[in-house]
């Protein structure tokens, strides 16, 4: 709301963070040219767990989002237990609603939400070579007896 009242456009957007890495960094750099304010909603630990599998998250929610917190581009973080952060847009009505992927804004959770008080939804591309998931099977290769 102070935001708004001087006049700043807020730029939603969310994710696991598990392992941030050079791709996060990119992406959350652009989504924060999208507006005046960043807030990232994190998945926590649970639902880290329920979207990823066993043995994510790597990092508790806590360092995920000290770790967000510290970068330039986030103004502020917050932590989402549900599956989608559907409650938290229909609170915060961000101006924008960023992901990342290759996939048309209907497949971005929440877009009608945002679209629905006359918010944008954004698709930005991934950084190549650069996932979580790859970087953690690349340490489990390293590491398994020969």
């Amino acid at each position: 709301e102070d935001a708004r009242a001087h006049g700043e456009k807020v730029v939603f957007t969310n994710g696991c963070f598990d392992i941030i890495h050079a791709g996060h960094v990119g992406y959350l750099e652009q989504a924060r040219q999208l507006g005046n304010r960043l807030v990232v909603a994190v998945n926590s630990d649970a639902s880290v767990s329920k979207l990823k599998g066993p043995g994510r998250p790597i990092n508790p929610q806590d360092r995920r989002m000290a770790v967000l917190a510290g970068l330039e581009a986030v103004d502020w973080v917050v932590c989402f237990d549900d599956d989608t952060p559907e409650d938290l847009l229909q609170v915060l009505k961000p101006d924008v609603l960023v992901k990342g992927g290759d996939y048309d804004k209907r497949g971005v959770v929440g877009w009608e939400i945002v679209e629905s008080y006359g918010g944008q939804v954004k698709v930005l591309s991934f950084f190549d070579d650069c996932s979580t998931t790859a970087i953690v099977e690349k340490v489990l290769e390293k590491n398994r007896p020969k």
